[in-house]
């Protein structure tokens, strides 16, 4: 099990390295950040000597390493447009995102797992068509339309929680919806596939035939195993979901990562964007690492495999 970690956790760092690179060399490569600091109107005098003040004079490999050396010492560098350290707009603003990113988790589950379980019991029955009707739904309506939607409904006609920012929970409910709604598909086709294979299986005819029927054979033998592949999924939702909430922060006004993200590629906030991919891409390969490991502590075929 400890050697199945190691590979796993070493192939996960080689992908955030792959990553920081990538996000890099294509940043500044994309823009000068000296032009993007100065501004228009500058002298080139003015762009040369803040080009030399943040080093940005250095050849690009130099200046990544620096970069992320660094990181490696917890220093993410200083936001060109806000003039402050961005660990510290980073940490003002991670726990927002973290709440609305396990809120839409919650959600997620909450609609697709049992979803899934209905349809998977009533195999072609109208609980079924409805089920997937559901998950056809709402993977064909895109985050920023339902957004709006639920604004309408839920806060201006219908005024049961507030149309933007992020001070209770209350604020929470409606950005979560949206968020959560988008992973329902997946989820829910995953965990209706896994049961429908699952309760074919020999031991499950075993358990029927000791009496087990509907939701305590379901839960007592069937499920465990059904869920399998939905575990890896969710891992993989939830890392999507913290660094693709900038849409629905946007949206809602909520002060999280993504909105500091939009915000930061529209004033050519380089230090900022590039260091939020990596925490983005970091939370990603962190998930997969964690579903991996999951997976192989309920299935030991996986890890001898």
């Amino acid at each position: 099990m400890l050697r199945y970690i190691g590979l796993r956790a070493v192939m996960a760092l080689a992908v955030a390295f792959a990553v920081s690179l990538a996000a890099f060399f294509l940043l500044n490569l994309a823009t000068d950040p000296a032009h993007a600091i100065a501004g228009e109107d500058a002298t080139q005098e003015v762009v040369e000597a803040i080009r030399a003040r943040y080093g940005l004079d250095q050849p690009l490999p130099v200046r990544y390493f620096e970069w992320l050396a660094g990181v490696l010492r917890g220093d993410f560098g200083e936001s060109y447009y806000w003039h402050k350290p961005v660990a510290e707009l980073v940490a003002s603003r991670a726990g927002v995102t973290l709440a609305l990113a396990f809120s839409a988790l919650a959600v997620t589950i909450a609609i697709a797992i049992p979803l899934g379980a209905l349809a998977a019991l009533n195999p072609n029955s109208w609980i079924d068509r409805f089920a997937l009707g559901v998950a056809v739904s709402a993977q064909a309506v895109p985050n920023f339309w339902l957004g709006l939607i639920m604004i309408i409904i839920f806060a201006v006609t219908i005024p049961l929680f507030p149309v933007s920012g992020d001070d209770s929970w209350r604020h929470f409910v409606l950005p979560a919806i949206v968020l959560g709604a988008s992973s329902v598909p997946a989820v829910m086709r995953l965990t209706r596939t896994g049961l429908l294979d699952v309760m074919s299986a020999d031991y499950i005819r075993t358990a029927r035939s000791k009496g087990y029927r509907g939701w305590s054979l379901l839960y007592r033998h069937a499920l465990r195993n059904a869920l399998l592949p939905v575990i890896s999924v969710l891992a993989v939702q939830l890392g999507q979901k913290f660094g693709g909430s900038v849409i629905t922060e946007s949206i809602f006004a909520i002060n999280g990562l993504g909105r500091l993200a939009l915000e930061s590629i529209l004033g050519a906030d380089i230090p900022t964007v590039q260091m939020l991919i990596f925490i983005f891409a970091i939370v990603f390969v962190a998930m997969n690492l964690l579903a991996d490991i999951l997976n192989a502590a309920l299935d030991p075929r996986i890890r001898i495999g």
